[in-house]
């Protein structure tokens, strides 16, 4: 089969499926946004991928900037239809696309409509609903009548898939509403890149190189955006001051509040860094001692943290800032690997991070269930099975529609 797997991201996990699918014989093509400054997977193809593996990043003619909310919207609007252009020159079989921006979706699907391809809407979060909230914030209820066009159109594109894969249950009973049908949602949990992410000791070449081999690391790794709140980093590195380093390996808007934060108070033990390699992950997170993650009550609703898949990987134990009903906040607490609190209760995050410091046998139990956890759940080879199943659904429906024609 021809397929497109198009991330807008870049994400480590959805490369590892367009690995797998080309393993299988499949023709894919793996398509991302170049553009944007978010974390990024192995996503060129080398000399073990098959041949039958292409990436493609696709630019705009200028810098994405996710700040100007009007500029954003058009160069969202411009990448759709380069990555529209993409399935009208190539003619997939079938495309599925993710983290992709509503209008941008909208062209994509317009495009597997006009040649034929199927269509498989991966849900990674409900993007109508964060800019819905994300306006709201900013323009009050005109923000919410804004809103309401996207929602429109996201409502459209759901009943316009030939199948649709959510990551947690917890999205299913919206997308089958959205959608119309109970049949076409499959609920498919994200996972973190195994294969290239494993546990590594913490006295590696990338620790030495920062002078981060010998201290206590809090580590936060990945975008840190709208959705997280960067304040809480700033109150770890100050309760933990002369203990222990907060390490910030990232870039977004709330990179710009903690420089601030530790030019102004003078908090010398908030490391940042900017984004590293993805071929040095697995060492950078193995520089830490315990793996942060935050995530606001109102994004919980409708977005997952995937880093702490990686997390898992890395065989670290997790402190995780999120609401409780957050997929990721219960298979953290499930698993044992890691301590969950509510990420309006600075207080209760403290003292989590406190509690980690001070107790080795702890980490060391979270830890050796998130490595366990991770090797029991993260086989891309299964993952690869569940995928399949949902494009044979999209097939066979698309098949018994022509016959009823």
């Amino acid at each position: 089969m021809k397929i497109f797997v198009h991330d807008y991201a870049g994400h480590p996990f959805q490369a590892d499926l367009s690995r797998e699918l080309a393993a299988r014989g499949h023709e894919t093509t793996h398509l991302y946004f170049r553009g944007d400054q978010g974390p990024k997977g192995r996503l060129e193809r080398s000399s073990e991928d098959p041949i039958c593996l292409n990436f493609i990043g696709v630019t705009l003619a200028r810098a994405y900037e996710k700040t100007s909310l009007v500029r954003r919207r058009f160069d969202d609007v411009a990448y759709g239809k380069r990555i529209a252009e993409h399935i009208l020159s190539s003619r997939p079989e079938l495309v599925i696309s993710g983290n992709t921006p509503t209008e941008a979706q909208s062209s994509i699907i317009a495009a597997c409509k006009r040649t034929g391809a199927l269509f498989v809407f991966w849900v990674q979060d409900f993007y109508s609903i964060a800019v819905t909230r994300l306006l709201q914030k900013k323009i009050g209820i005109l923000g919410y009548l804004v809103g309401g066009y996207y929602r429109f159109l996201e409502r459209n594109q759901f009943r316009n898939s030939d199948a649709i894969v959510v990551i947690t249950n917890a999205f299913a009973d919206l997308a089958k509403r959205w959608s119309g049908t109970d049949t076409k949602v499959f609920t498919i949990e994200n996972w973190g890149a195994a294969r290239d992410i494993t546990p590594q000791p913490k006295n590696n070449a990338w620790a030495q190189k920062h002078h981060l081999e010998h201290s206590f690391n809090f580590l936060y790794t990945g975008t840190l955006g709208f959705k997280h709140n960067p304040e809480l980093l700033v109150e770890l590195a100050k309760e933990v001051v002369g203990r222990a380093n907060v390490v910030v390996v990232s870039q977004g808007v709330g990179t710009t509040f903690l420089e601030n934060a530790k030019r102004q108070q003078g908090i010398d033990n908030l490391v940042l860094l900017p984004l590293q390699a993805f071929s040095d992950l697995a060492l950078v997170l193995g520089t830490s001692d315990v793996a942060l993650a935050t995530i606001e009550p109102d994004a919980g609703a409708f977005s997952v943290p995937s880093k702490v898949n990686a997390y898992f990987c890395a065989g670290r134990p997790v402190l995780l800032a999120a609401p409780f009903e957050n997929l990721a906040a219960k298979t953290v607490h499930e698993s044992g690997a890691g301590l969950v609190v509510h990420p309006a209760d600075t207080v209760a995050f403290l003292k989590a991070a406190v509690s980690f410091l001070e107790n080795d046998e702890l980490r060391t139990s979270a830890g050796r269930k998130a490595s366990e956890f991770a090797k029991a759940n993260y086989d891309i080879k299964q993952v690869a099975n569940r995928f399949e199943y949902v494009f044979r659904y999209a097939t066979n429906v698309e098949k018994i529609r022509k016959e009823k024609q």
